[in-house]
């Protein structure tokens, strides 16, 4: 049995593929069309799944990743209720769904893939990242909890995941909507929502929760998990850019210019916060904010089911910071899928058309994140071809090629690292990434200076071997294996004794967020690590995303060659290719 899944018409649009309850394929169309977060109906990667299942006539069934009727039904009632508050909302609503001919997105999809009404059905939103949460984790039994913005009218759910059944307890409704919450305090720190919010992670570490009581007063638990958020500093229905009003800036002070420096520029040492000391204690306070809401509510989570493991779903789920914690405190297992976002709807879309619709009875698997497209020698020398004044030589002996790369880092270069099919969610994990070394103390600098052109304040991650991980990392439980760790979705503390180690991947307040390297996933990034290892004794990397400030990750060898082209990068590795440019 084929399932396609589909996710468009916010953010991230995406698509995937379930084979007799497999995940084969998954992508979002930013890696195709090369625009980020591309809410666009998603044709090329719908093409790129239909590739893998023989067409769209093999597909048995297209399920949609929410419920638009009831979604459009909130937006038209809310904004109606809330006038004139809400007309800017439902104006831009209107815009997107009917000019944009989103107002029925079954109908779309039916047109454009030329399907029957009978195969093209429609699941809701949080049940689809539930589903995506909890069939593709290691778990017959778990709490499921799911965060995000707003689905329909969602914003909160709480489910018990027990064998094939996925049932849902509870169903927080807007305006209490943790999502929401967090990315108007994106917009108050000056950067963008539903884009940037991991930069307010990373500026939380610069910081001191000095506003803690103040945020906190802002929210109120209740039992079951469920919580309240006074909306006397907010406005849900506002356009989301700017969804905080007055009160907040009464409370916390004025808010911080869109895209304004965030270190003095006549200092070069990061520690030197200057003015903006201020805005890194209110990302550090609403942070731990946010953990707190995050934990009252897997605690009832876990107490309401009475299961021991956790899965989480939806865009919250990527806040690395709260799920280190979440491990920390806890104390349970921890799953997460790679894609926990809008774009991961698509999965759990493709899953419930298995499950519900189908009645499929295998259990749903999904062999690693590298889910995306792979492009063989005929790119690659195109790319190559397409630069004259770069050299490129080719490698048949892997071990000559991994000695090499290795070699290179350890003498502190930067190389770009392009290999088989691209990863599935917003993580570089190995395939399409950025290295260098994590001994090095300015390569943080280097790299984030002369070739991402990004915020010096966001840190590096380190990609470990997994059997020498808890050498250098404060990890949480055992069976770290299959947690978040696997997707680089978990901050962990770096030992205190090995910060001075690896200073490019740990964070000014020793913390990093992790990514243990699986063999059986990627063999060939597993063993360039072994390589700089057996060089320098330090079984990490700095891993980082392959694309320029302001870009999606590259997809195929042209965008690879380009952004190498357009940067200082050292080196680039395309599959056995090493390319570098002429001096």
């Amino acid at each position: 049995m084929k399932v396609l899944g589909i996710a468009y018409g916010y953010h991230d649009s995406a698509a995937a593929l379930v084979v007799d309850g497999a995940l084969v394929v998954a992508a979002q169309e930013e890696r195709f069309s090369r625009v980020k977060n591309d809410s666009a109906f998603p044709m090329r990667a719908i093409e790129y799944c239909l590739s893998f299942a023989g067409g769209v006539g093999e597909v048995d069934l297209v399920v949609y990743y929410e419920d638009w009727k009831e979604k459009f039904d909130r937006i038209v009632s809310s904004s109606f209720e809330h006038y004139p508050l809400g007309r800017g909302f439902l104006e831009n609503a209107l815009r997107i769904w009917v000019k944009d001919r989103k107002f029925d997105p079954l109908r779309e999809i039916r047109e454009r893939l030329v399907l029957p009404r009978r195969k093209v059905k429609a699941v809701k939103h949080h049940e689809s990242h539930a589903a995506a949460a909890y069939y593709l984790s290691p778990f017959s039994d778990a709490a499921v909890v799911t965060l995000d913005g707003v689905g329909e009218h969602e914003v909160m759910t709480i489910s018990h995941g027990d064998g094939d059944r996925l049932t849902k307890l509870v169903s927080q409704p807007l305006p209490d909507s943790l999502g929401l919450f967090y990315s108007a305090f994106t917009s108050y720190l000056g950067f963008k929502v539903n884009e940037d919010e991991y930069k307010v992670m990373g500026m939380a570490g610069f910081g001191e929760p000095r506003f803690f009581d103040k945020i906190r007063s802002l929210v109120a638990f209740q039992d079951g998990g469920r919580f309240t958020i006074d909306q006397r500093c907010f406005n849900f229905l506002t356009p989301i850019e700017r969804s905080y009003n007055g009160w907040l800036e009464e409370l916390l002070g004025p808010s911080r210019e869109q895209d304004s420096p965030f270190f003095k520029e006549e200092v070069d040492a990061p520690v030197a916060l200057g003015e903006n000391q201020r805005y890194a204690d209110i990302a550090a306070s609403l942070q731990k904010v946010t953990e707190e809401i995050i934990l009252h509510v897997a605690r009832g989570a876990m107490e309401m089911t009475g299961s021991s493991s956790l899965c989480l779903g939806g865009g919250v789920a990527l806040n690395s910071l709260a799920n280190g914690r979440l491990q920390r405190e806890l104390g349970c297992p921890l799953s997460i899928h790679p894609a926990s976002g809008d774009a991961g709807g698509a999965v759990g879309a493709a899953l419930l058309g298995y499950k519900r619709f189908l009645k499929g009875d295998r259990r749903c698997s999904m062999d690693g994140p590298y889910l995306g497209k792979d492009y063989g020698d005929g790119f690659i020398e195109a790319a190559i071809a397409s630069n004259p004044d770069c050299v490129a030589c080719r490698y048949d002996d892997e071990s000559e090629l991994l000695d090499a790369v290795a070699e290179a880092i350890v003498s502190n270069e930067v190389v770009g690292w392009f290999q088989g099919r691209f990863e599935w969610g917003p993580r570089a994990l190995g395939n399409r990434s950025i290295l260098g070394n994590a001994a090095h103390p300015d390569m943080q600098e280097v790299i984030n200076r002369k070739i991402k052109f990004r915020e010096p304040f966001r840190p590096f991650a380190p990609a470990v071997l997994p059997h020498r991980s808890k050498e250098y990392f404060e990890l949480a439980g055992e069976d770290f294996l299959e947690g978040p760790e696997s997707f680089m979705l978990s901050v962990q503390k770096v030992r205190p004794e090995k910060r001075a180690l690896i200073p490019a991947v740990t964070h000014i307040d020793g913390s990093a967020r992790v990514q243990l390297v699986r063999e059986e996933w990627n063999g060939r990034f597993y063993r360039l690590i072994k390589a700089v290892e057996a060089k320098s004794g330090i079984p990490i990397v700095i891993n980082t995303s392959f694309n320029l400030k302001g870009e999606p990750i590259v997809t195929e060898p042209a965008d690879a060659m380009r952004t190498f082209e357009w940067s200082d990068m050292d080196m680039l590795v395309m599959e056995n290719w090493i390319v570098r440019k002429a001096r």
